[in-house]
């Protein structure tokens, strides 16, 4: 297993939970990507995305279909939609640990307020970026919340 991959391993163990990381010669950088290699719906994969609202750094979890409306993260973290800004590759690094496409929903470098988007708890299993753009392991979305201790919410956009 990959250095990394072994690292979220890790973190999941010290969070109480076994996880088994599947690694894939191609690539499961993009949600499609990994649905793909894993054989699931596209909504069953975990976009893991890392925002700054306000001064604080967020982690948003979201259905690998749906775009997040940033509307909404602003209102979760009581700032203006100009308070919010996508990281970029070098700050998502620097705040996780990861690099993006295989950012994991736990195991960062620093703490992440956690968003989880609602519409997982329609699948039994969802599956998440290990760290690495090839690696993946799956999960249920009661034990994403609660080993993230994220909070469950509608972040897609409606439009």
């Amino acid at each position: 297993m990959h250095s990394t991959a072994q690292k979220v391993a890790d973190a999941a163990q010290a969070l109480g939970i076994e996880i088994a990381v599947k690694e894939f010669e191609a690539t499961t950088r993009t949600a499609a990507d990994a649905a793909q290699a894993i054989g699931c719906t596209v909504a069953q994969i975990v976009k893991s995305l890392v925002f700054i609202v306000g001064d604080q750094s967020v982690l948003a979890l979201v259905s690998g279909p749906n775009r997040l409306d940033e509307k909404k993260l602003a209102a979760l973290g009581g700032v203006s939609r100009k308070k919010v800004r996508r990281g970029d590759a070098e700050t998502v690094r620097e705040i996780t640990g990861f690099a993006i496409g295989g950012v994991p929903p736990f195991g960062h470098k620093t703490h992440l307020h956690t968003y989880i988007d609602e519409d997982f708890w329609q699948f039994d299993v969802i599956w998440a970026a290990a760290g690495t753009p090839n690696a993946v392991f799956s999960i249920t979305p009661a034990e994403l919340a609660r080993v993230t201790g994220g909070m469950v919410v509608d972040l897609k956009t409606n439009e």
